[in-house]
């Protein structure tokens, strides 16, 4: 079985961005939902993401990541104490990434993605974690409005970067 580190996942997420990004940062708006300890907005807003919006619902976890934003001087980095799903039917605007990272056993990516596809900018990716995969002899009917960029696993752990379906 193939096991790596969050950290591994991060790095091999990352360097997918940058390739597909050509290492340009500036200018671009991010959302992360289920937030979590903040490691992959704050990642993004150190590679350059003008706006980060991180959304969690534990306050805290929430403590925790307004700490790290102030100790970093993350100007750019906003947290919202929130459940993401009302959150992400309220919001506006564009988002170039938007980062999925939702609890498993809930199986929220079939609700989450056809909101997030209002919520991109033309050419914006989302990365999304699940415990099933995301290709496959059968693709999972609510991933029909995306397209697979890249995807890996790491354990159980199945990652994938996706954009619109542009057919």
């Amino acid at each position: 079985m193939l096991f790596r580190s969050p950290d591994r996942v991060r790095e091999t997420v990352f360097n997918w961005l940058e390739h597909l990004l050509q290492r340009q940062w500036a200018g671009r708006h991010c959302l992360d939902l289920f937030a979590g300890t903040g490691a992959l907005g704050f990642e993004a807003a150190s590679r350059g993401a003008s706006q980060v919006l991180m959304v969690e619902s534990q306050p805290a976890a929430c403590k925790a990541l307004q700490a790290t934003r102030d100790k970093l001087d993350a100007n750019q980095v906003q947290i919202q104490r929130a459940d993401a799903l009302s959150v992400l039917n309220r919001l506006s605007g564009s988002y170039d990434l938007i980062f999925l990272d939702p609890p498993y056993g809930k199986q929220l990516l079939p609700a989450l993605l056809p909101t997030c596809l209002g919520l991109l900018a033309p050419g914006g990716l989302v990365y999304a974690e699940s415990d099933r995969p995301f290709a496959g002899e059968s693709v999972p009917e609510w991933l029909h409005g995306w397209q697979i960029v890249r995807t890996d696993r790491a354990g159980m752990v199945y990652f994938a970067l996706l954009e619109a379906r542009r057919d």
